[in-house]
């Protein structure tokens, strides 16, 4: 094989400063962008008055929350409820963080969700989700994955201990390719711009670093230094927990539409239960969206579902666990190293089955798609050709027409938002996608290229095709 470095532009590392916090306070401050607006209108010390936040939120303004449950008691929904200023439906990534967000200026916020956070079914529930922020031309989710990565850190740094949960290892991320392609150049330009370390390696170095690793057939070796591994289901958990003790109470049950007056809903129907009414409303459902609301969401989402496969690392045997290698990124598959403390295994996604029912489908991922990721294994990590499968994961995707997020008004209500469309990638920017959504919706973030880009799209999918594979 070629070990000559390929034709590439030259990297470029950097270090951008971390974001500042002190405790007790979900909204950092940090290196520009969305981080820097929250200390331009909140203040060191300062969070909005319940008066202030109603002022704001007024008759046309909703928040986004979503329904998470406290780690140490959860609690079915009540035979009646009191109004909140907020009610969030949907304790996934977007809605929890949203959730604690607005919990932290002021509001009262009641988190409704079905099954609780972290749960099997939710696209946040699986054990582990990647971190990274190659995203080729798309800048801002360039710009904020580097920001979430700041805020993962800082999260263990501020209730790692307390919570004696440790959420974000960081274990880079190797970018492997036969050669450059439009979407790695326009990442690395984006890079060097930015500032986001990483380095491009020539085929000696990566062979050098990642023995356990088969480079064949590729030219192209790029690792991306401050990229890491999120535990999912346990960050919805924390991070409903720290809202339930930052004061927001949380219900576990079904919601749907309840009753209106004119452009407002008055709220919602709990299963179980009865009616909880609030000011404002944010559905936060991930895949759920299109059965909340058929008429809007129904042809500007699909729901197909990815597949995670966790295999035995050799006894004895470290390559294959952090810290001893990076999370790795080739055609169409992704995958991470076995994390401590339980090793659940080798990660290794691909994609699934097509678009279904999110209430309907089997978690189970039958034998017919177990030869795919077992060939990727002998191809390019061959010591792990045999290794027993331990478990597997499957979830449903929302990918949007654009493939971005969905932040907008409810076209047929003005004091209730959507918040999903998170396209296979938008757990990991939860930290900031929840201090982007309460900020908007409060009326403070007022960014129209961000209000165009997050907006509900006119274009619709032409038709859900069920028999075609993700």
């Amino acid at each position: 094989m070629d070990a000559e470095r390929p034709p590439a532009p030259g990297a470029r590392t950097g270090t951008r400063g971390g974001p500042t916090h002190r405790r007790g306070a979900v909204g950092f401050r940090g290196g520009g962008g969305a981080v820097t607006l929250v200390a331009a209108y909140r203040g060191d010390n300062m969070a909005l008055s319940r008066r202030e936040f109603l002022k704001l939120a007024g008759v046309h303004t909703g928040l986004l929350a979503a329904g998470a449950a406290s780690l140490e008691t959860e609690r079915a929904a009540p035979p009646a409820a009191a109004a909140s200023d907020v009610v969030v439906v949907g304790a996934g990534a977007f809605g929890g963080w949203t959730a604690l967000h607005l919990r932290d200026l002021g509001a009262s916020v009641t988190l409704v969700d079905q099954h609780g956070p972290g749960n099997s079914r939710a696209t946040s529930g699986g054990e582990t989700r990647g971190v990274r922020t190659s995203y080729g031309e798309r800048e801002t989710w360039i710009r904020w994955a580097n920001e979430a990565i700041g805020r993962w850190r800082q999260w263990d740094d501020e209730w790692g201990r307390e919570l004696k949960l440790r959420l974000f290892f960081p274990t880079g991320d190797l970018i492997l390719r036969p050669e450059w392609d439009p979407w790695l150049m326009a990442s690395q330009q984006h890079w060097d711009r930015l500032e986001v370390p990483h380095e491009i390696l020539t085929y000696d170095e990566a062979r050098y670093r990642y023995p356990q690793v088969s480079l064949e057939g590729m030219r192209v070796f790029v690792h991306e230094v401050n990229a890491g591994v999120v535990r999912a289901r346990r960050a919805c958990e924390a991070v409903a927990e720290v809202f339930r003790r930052n004061g927001g109470e949380t219900i576990i049950a079904r919601a749907a539409l309840g009753r209106r007056s004119g452009d407002r809903l008055l709220d919602v129907d709990l299963t179980p239960g009865r009616r909880l009414a609030a000011e404002t409303f944010v559905f936060a459902c991930g895949p759920w969206l299109p059965k909340v609301f058929p008429e809007v969401m129904g042809t500007r989402l699909r729901t197909p579902m990815g597949h995670v496969y966790y295999y035995a690392t050799p006894p004895g045997d470290n390559r294959f666990t952090f810290p001893n290698m990076p999370s790795y990124n080739v055609p169409g598959i992704t995958g991470w190293p076995a994390l401590p403390p339980d090793y659940r295994g080798f990660r290794v996604r691909t994609g699934g089955r097509p678009p279904a029912d999110p209430d309907e489908t089997t978690r189970w991922i039958d034998g017919e798609f177990l030869d795919r990721p077992r060939a990727f294994l002998a191809e390019r990590f061959p010591m792990l050709r045999d290794a027993p499968l331990l478990e597997t994961r499957a979830c449903h995707y929302e990918l949007s027409v654009d493939r971005n997020f969905i932040v907008d008004r409810h076209p047929a209500f003005s004091n209730v938002w959507i918040a999903g469309g998170g396209s296979a990638e938008g757990f990991k920017f939860g930290p900031v996608v929840g201090e982007y959504v309460a900020r908007r919706v409060l009326g403070v973030e007022t960014d129209p290229a961000l209000t165009d880009e997050f907006r509900l799209k006119d274009e619709e999918f032409e038709e859900v095709d069920n028999e075609k594979h993700e």
